[in-house]
């Protein structure tokens, strides 16, 4: 069966609400300081990529999209809305993936984990090196070296956090599915 990109189904709208809800209580109580300012490696991008590589574009970006909107608005009193559609993109970019890979059937093998990875560390590049700064210049007015710098900081931390994070979970989770044709008929 082919799996359809942008196909909507209640499993994945029930997984969307479950993932945005991790993904914000890790976003805000699961990180690691980076030393640079408000720039942590956060474990959260790691549950976003998974979530997203298991059900699609869409889950995986408003996950994240949704969890870092709540988590800045509960911590600072309001989202900080370049970084928010950083970490969307970032997401819904890994989550690209979703239809080449075969966890649910019990696949996730060498090849498919170098395919996860590549999604994932070009999707959060473009979204923290290019969207993130960019978006922190035109809508704040921050200065642009720090929101490079930030922004290199984050897609390096954020690929490996999903690069981490979201295999270990991959792999994980695809043993404990059923591999097809695995299961015989006793006779």
């Amino acid at each position: 069966m082919q799996k359809k990109m942008f196909e909507f189904k209640t499993k994945t709208i029930v997984a969307t609400g479950l993932g945005a809800a991790l993904f914000t209580l890790l976003f805000m109580y699961v990180k690691v300081p980076t030393g640079i300012p408000e720039t942590d490696i956060q474990t959260a991008y790691g549950i976003g990529a998974f979530f997203g590589a298991l059900f699609g574009p869409i889950a995986g970006g408003l996950i994240a999209f949704i969890g870092h909107a709540l988590s800045d608005s509960v911590q600072y009193g309001s989202a900080w809305w370049s970084w928010v559609v950083a970490s969307g993109l970032a997401c819904f970019g890994t989550g690209l993936v979703y239809p080449r890979l075969k966890v649910e059937e019990g696949i996730f093998g060498g090849k498919d984990i170098i395919l996860y990875n590549i999604y994932q560390i070009i999707s959060n590049v473009v979204a923290w090196v290019i969207v993130a700064p960019v978006l922190d210049i035109v809508i704040y007015a921050e200065p642009k070296e720090l929101v490079f710098k930030q922004g290199m900081v984050a897609a390096a931390s954020n690929a490996v956090s999903a690069g981490v994070i979201g295999t270990i979970l991959l792999l994980a989770y695809s043993k404990t599915r059923a591999k097809k044709g695995s299961l015989t008929k006793e006779g």
